[in-house]
């Protein structure tokens, strides 16, 4: 058995996210009094008691998601699920690399603030739209999108059948206007921007300026990489290197993929929902999916690797 944990930056339930974790450990507690010094509000009570209008801002769900995400993982591990890799998938990835001592929690927490009020700036002065294309294969999508007329391109593969387009929103529309007539299952998100495209290249360069002079350690475990689909293996330039995450499509597929290749069956989501683990399940049929987002997922993870209770 060869595992890896994964970090997903998206977020489907939005009540009493860490809740059931804290209150079984709550040395994490301190974590969320720490992070709310820093954000100026009461990330506990936003994680515990935040609907779903207040969490989808994203000044709001991006700390709650990464500091779910930070304790479910150091729960995993205090009962001891180990990985000797992480791969994080959009936001997901800055708790990866808290995750592997890259950098603090505080840091993280810190560059994602910058990082929304870099993709505010855009929303307002670039908008666009995305869609989700289920029922379409990747090659499908592709020659669709360099069929149309207007800038849409594939930003986010999920899935061999699950993909995200990213574009203006008229390019965007007649995507989803044609898959719709054949029969696929294409749903708008709710996102304010065109992510992982060119049209959040103002954001990446704000955000670039905003954060150049942070400083990185070198990872504790091998670091699989959302923009290359590969190992990460050069940590010099990280500020660059998630300025363009902002402006590049997540490779997500291919990440699961390289990592089969190279002996991973094993994968262990830590995040307030199990999006990553449906993902996998769909990318590598004969791999072991499992998550971590609250004290029953945890017991189960923990028995399906036969650690005792």
């Amino acid at each position: 058995m060869k595992t890896a944990f994964l970090f997903s930056g998206e977020n489907s339930q939005y009540i009493g996210m860490a809740r059931s974790l804290t209150e079984t450990y709550p040395k994490y507690l301190t974590y969320f009094y720490d992070m709310s010094r820093i954000l100026g509000y009461d990330l506990r009570l936003a994680c515990y008691c935040g609907d779903e209008q207040y969490l989808s801002k994203v000044s709001v769900m991006t700390p709650a998601v990464l500091i779910t995400s930070v304790i479910a993982y150091e729960s995993a591990r205090a009962r001891g699920i180990a990985g000797t890799a992480v791969a994080g998938y959009g936001m997901g990835e800055y708790a990866a690399m808290v995750a592997t001592g890259m950098i603090s929690l505080e840091t993280a927490m810190k560059l994602i603030i910058e990082r929304a009020k870099a993709i505010d700036y855009c929303a307002k002065a670039k908008p666009g739209a995305m869609a989700v294309i289920r029922g379409k294969s990747a090659k499908e999508v592709e020659n669709a999108c360099n069929e149309t007329d207007e800038y849409v391109i594939p930003a986010i593969y999920n899935s061999p059948d699950n993909i995200v387009v990213s574009g203006v929103d008229s390019g965007v529309d007649k995507i989803v206007h044609r898959f719709n007539s054949e029969g696929a299952h294409c749903t708008r998100t709710t996102l304010p921007c065109a992510y992982q495209t060119r049209l959040m290249q103002v954001a990446a360069e704000r955000y670039l300026d905003a954060i150049r002079h942070t400083k990185f350690n070198p990872p504790s475990c091998r670091f699989f990489s959302q923009i290359t689909g590969d190992e990460l293996k050069d940590f010099d330039n990280m500020p660059e290197y998630l300025a363009k995450q902002l402006t590049s499509p997540i490779l997500f597929t291919r990440e699961l993929e390289i990592m089969a290749e190279q002996g991973y069956d094993t994968f262990v989501e830590c995040g307030p929902s199990p999006i990553l683990s449906k993902f996998t399940e769909s990318t590598l049929p004969e791999a072991l999916a499992l998550n971590v987002e609250d004290m029953d997922s945890l017991k189960k993870t923990m028995s399906a690797l036969g650690i005792p209770d």
